[in-house]
């Protein structure tokens, strides 16, 4: 389905994590993908982007630890096809490459999931890179093909598949990397998730994200001045945050 790419809703602004020690977390993330670290003076922590791609990865403070697994995660695309620049930074080894799966499964210090996967063949026309480098976000979902295409008509991005439990978005707008993955899995969401986005929208107001189907969870200030964005979710739940215009 391609959607209108005229105007879209809205355009991608931001990777956050929740994190127990976010300065542990967002100090790996720097390690690992060859990075500068900012303090935030919120309590938090930014792995700040370098001049390839627009997006930073903002690590929050949260009380609670992580209880199941991550439903969105980071693959990273490797220089070579060799995994211990990763461990060496602090990453655990989940599973190794398989003939099935040809790409290592790590965790970073709290936890969360994430992929590795070696140097693309030539023929695939990607360029190489010189550090581990995020090349797809992916999200867990019970019906891949209707989160991806509502993600698509609210990015103006384009939703394919070559069949398969596997959908993804090319071209939304602000998106830094190649592919959002949507893929599916038989589980449903039960908890809030650890890693989500934030978006920057079209207009003042969400309203026409709660048109499409998304779900208001706080509203924008709530009373704070500190939280000047609205909190929602998709339609399989998944949490994002909504900033105005121009921010």
């Amino acid at each position: 389905m391609t959607p209108d790419v005229s105007s879209p809703d809205l355009r991608f602004k931001d990777l956050c994590l929740d994190a127990a020690d976010p300065h542990e977390l967002a100090a790996f993330w720097t390690r690992a993908l060859g990075r500068q670290l900012d303090d935030t003076d919120d309590g938090g922590w930014r792995v700040v982007p370098d001049g390839a791609e627009a997006t930073g990865i903002w690590v929050d403070p949260v009380p609670e630890p992580r209880t199941v697994k991550t439903r969105v995660h980071l693959d990273l695309r490797l220089p070579s096809d060799d995994v211990t620049p990763l461990l060496d930074a602090g990453a655990v080894l989940v599973r190794g490459r398989t003939d099935a799966e040809h790409w290592w499964v790590l965790a970073d210090p709290d936890g969360n999931l994430f992929c590795a996967m070696p140097p693309a063949p030539p023929e695939w026309g990607f360029p190489p890179v010189e550090r581990p480098t995020p090349f797809e976000l992916n999200v867990d979902c019970t019906d891949p093909q209707a989160l991806a295409t509502w993600w698509a008509a609210r990015t103006g991005g384009e939703a394919k598949t070559r069949g398969g439990p596997y959908w993804w978005v090319e071209g939304a707008a602000g998106f830094p990397w190649s592919f959002w993955v949507f893929g599916a899995v038989p589980e449903p969401k039960v908890t809030k998730n650890r890693m989500h986005w934030d978006v920057v929208l079209r207009d003042d107001s969400p309203q026409a994200l709660l048109d499409a189907g998304a779900t208001l969870l706080r509203e924008r200030g709530d009373g704070s001045a500190d939280t000047d964005w609205w909190v929602l979710a998709d339609p399989e739940g998944n949490e994002f945050c909504a900033f105005l215009p121009g921010s």
